[in-house]
């Protein structure tokens, strides 16, 4: 599927994704945030030949992966495919800001979306899957109260700022919407962390986000906390 909403000429990039995979919406978040034309390629590890042609490219087999045939390029890990596209796709806003220091903290709360919410978050998600003889409750246990320990931070980090690290929408900002968006469904923000559901709404209002989560609706129904969404992230409309 070739994007157009805003076509930066043939840059041949093409990211291998799947629509559900958090990790895979912090890069579309990127991408659409600056109307960068790619290519897409589902990737179903269920499917054999699906799963066979993504390992070729990369065999860690770990989503999403950038391919960009004009540059000769693979690329992995979401962080990685985001500081590239800034480097050799550059779009109207800077993922990353040019000021050292203001880059630093932007990595900062890049890695610390990635690494204290949406990993904690899929240790509660993957145990749901799990058979009855193979749960972890202490390791849930442990991961619920790691995302209490994270929303803390994160509520006084965004007390009084717009995004995650000032007034600019970064890098850390596409690694927090999809965080929040799957940890607050498995471990709901409570009232001590007001700032965090305020800068969630924030997040989920931009057009890159609605459009992120309209995409991902037709596979709602394989999230293994299907029950516990809200209603209204099943009837987003990214036009709205």
């Amino acid at each position: 599927m070739r994007n157009t909403s805003d076509d930066r000429g043939d840059m041949s990039l093409t990211l291998h994704q799947h629509p559900l995979a958090s990790f895979c919406h912090k890069v579309l978040i990127a991408l659409y945030e600056n109307g960068t034309a790619f290519d897409k390629v589902l990737v179903d590890l269920g499917d054999p030949a699906s799963a066979d042609a993504f390992r070729a490219l990369w065999p860690l087999g770990k989503m999403p992966v950038l391919h960009d045939a004009a540059r000769g390029a693979t690329v992995p890990e979401t962080s990685i495919i985001i500081e590239y596209l800034d480097l050799h796709h550059p779009g109207r806003l800077r993922m990353i800001p040019e000021d050292p220091e203001a880059a630093l903290q932007v990595r900062l709360w890049d890695r610390f979306f990635d690494l204290h919410v949406s990993d904690p978050m899929q240790t509660i998600v993957l145990d749901r899957i799990r058979p009855d003889d193979g749960k972890d409750p202490h390791g849930v246990a442990a991961a619920r109260a790691a995302l209490d320990v994270a929303y803390a931070l994160i509520d006084r980090q965004v007390a009084n700022r717009e995004w995650a690290t000032g007034d600019a929408f970064t890098m850390a900002d596409c690694s927090a919407t999809p965080a929040l968006f799957y940890a607050g469904i498995v471990h709901p923000f409570d009232d001590r962390y007001a700032a965090v559901a305020a800068y969630f709404e924030r997040l989920i209002a931009r057009p890159s986000a609605r459009r992120v989560l309209a995409e991902a609706q037709p596979y709602f129904r394989f999230f293994p906390y299907r029950d516990a969404m809200p209603e209204r992230f099943l009837r987003v409309d990214a036009q709205t």
